[in-house]
């Protein structure tokens, strides 16, 4: 990891491969009989301005929902988590669910995660900028692949990791994850995790298929992601957006449909596309409440309490390192 970097009122550091890859990452992908793309690309900073958008839509009721239960269990959440400890937070953003958690714990240091660089300053300077009491240490990092972070000496150490996102890797990928996580926070560290629920097909496929096209959007940007970076003929045109629930293994499945039959040029490297053919882009994985406990348990993670709405949408779990 680089040394700390001053900006304004944080302190930024960067791991050392969260960009390098990324053309390897697209070769390899493109490769595959199933071709795909990896999700973490979607956050550059339009893809990021666009999530921000979809967690707004009718549609999406994980967002609102998560919201809803952190603001009615905040004062729960500050037993559990204790004041004055370091947070640490898995997928920044400048949103109302670090916020509350930010005012109802009052940590002494805030520690926001992302891959996003621009989205990651900029959430992290206003926060610290709406919160002149903390102490902001922003990380850019690639949290799907090995990392660490700065040692913050000792004390009370919880991670907060909102918005299911761990419903994007999967359950392998998932486990060594929450591995990473328990080495962070420590023996008798806590978690405190977001958790989208199994649910009727039709809420699901809605959610991911809004009917203003911002989720398309958010998909398609991945392409001019690549475009933009790499050397490529690449043209989001030729593709549309898909998703949908594959109930045999819970998970909502994103894929860009080729329109057409045609051969993209990325770097010198030539791969065709029939018609038809899919670029998988995105999982989203959904578990049960015992589901989620038995792979957290893998990760040496012990349950200690769960949140979820009325109606079963979502679910917050707070857990411990055993």
């Amino acid at each position: 990891m680089n040394q700390a970097i001053k900006k304004e009122k944080i302190y930024y550091y960067e791991q050392h491969k969260v960009i390098d890859t990324f053309a390897d990452d697209v070769h390899l992908g493109l490769s595959k009989q199933q071709k795909e793309l990896s999700p973490k690309y979607f956050y550059d900073q339009k893809g990021s301005q666009l999530f921000d958008k979809i967690c707004e839509l009718p549609e999406y009721y994980p967002t609102r929902t998560e919201i809803n239960l952190l603001q009615v269990h905040a004062s729960e959440f500050s037993e559990m988590l204790g004041s004055d400890s370091i947070l640490f937070e898995l997928g920044s953003g400048s949103s109302l669910k670090i916020r509350i958690l930010l005012e109802a714990l009052r940590p002494k240091i805030y520690v926001p995660m992302d891959i996003s660089k621009d989205h990651l300053i900029e959430s992290a300077q206003q926060l610290a900028k709406d919160y002149p009491w903390l102490e902001v240490h922003a990380n850019r990092v690639d949290y799907s692949q090995s990392w660490d972070v700065p040692d913050f000496g000792p004390g009370r150490y919880n991670a907060f990791f909102p918005g299911s996102s761990i419903g994007n890797f999967d359950p392998d990928d998932a486990v060594t994850l929450l591995k990473q996580i328990a080495r962070l926070v420590g023996k008798k560290g806590g978690l405190l995790i977001g958790v989208d629920l199994k649910k009727d097909k039709a809420t699901l496929e809605n959610a991911y298929n809004d009917a203003e096209g911002v989720t398309a959007a958010f998909n398609t940007n991945v392409l001019h992601h690549i475009r933009d970076r790499l050397n490529t003929n690449l043209s989001p045109e030729n593709f549309c957006h898909k998703a949908v629930y594959n109930d045999s293994v819970g998970r909502i499945e994103m894929h860009l449909v080729s329109t057409k039959a045609h051969t993209i040029e990325v770097e010198g490297k030539n791969y065709s596309f029939e018609s038809g053919e899919t670029l998988h882009t995105e999982s989203s994985y959904k578990y049960s409440i015992d589901e989620f406990h038995q792979l957290a348990a893998r990760a040496d993670f012990k349950p200690v309490k769960v949140w979820t709405d009325t109606n079963n949408l979502f679910s917050i779990h707070y857990l411990q390192v055993e």
